[in-house]
């Protein structure tokens, strides 16, 4: 019971990061930290090895510092229908 109360805990702190209006290298901070802290959370809820929790943090921190880069250029990235992608205002 109590993995599963931090694991959702650890995912609302890094969706509340986005609406947070601190400067670009803080927000960055926090969601690539929020993101691998989600990543182990979630490994070890799903009972992974020592391994896959390491794979999953690293995994978690990239998607974090993403979404942060994400929102300081306002920039979406979407499919062209050729298997490439390009970019755009969201």
């Amino acid at each position: 019971m109590y993995k599963h109360l931090i694991t959702l805990s650890f995912a609302t702190s890094l969706g509340l990061v986005g609406c947070q209006q601190l400067p670009a290298d803080q927000q960055r901070a926090i969601s690539t930290g929020a993101g691998a802290v989600t990543g182990l959370a979630l490994a070890d809820l799903l009972g992974a090895n020592t391994n896959w929790k390491i794979v999953a943090t690293l995994a978690g921190a990239a998607a974090g510092n993403l979404i942060a880069k994400n929102n300081e250029t306002q920039e979406c990235a979407y499919a062209n229908g050729n298997g490439g992608y390009y970019t755009a205002p969201c």
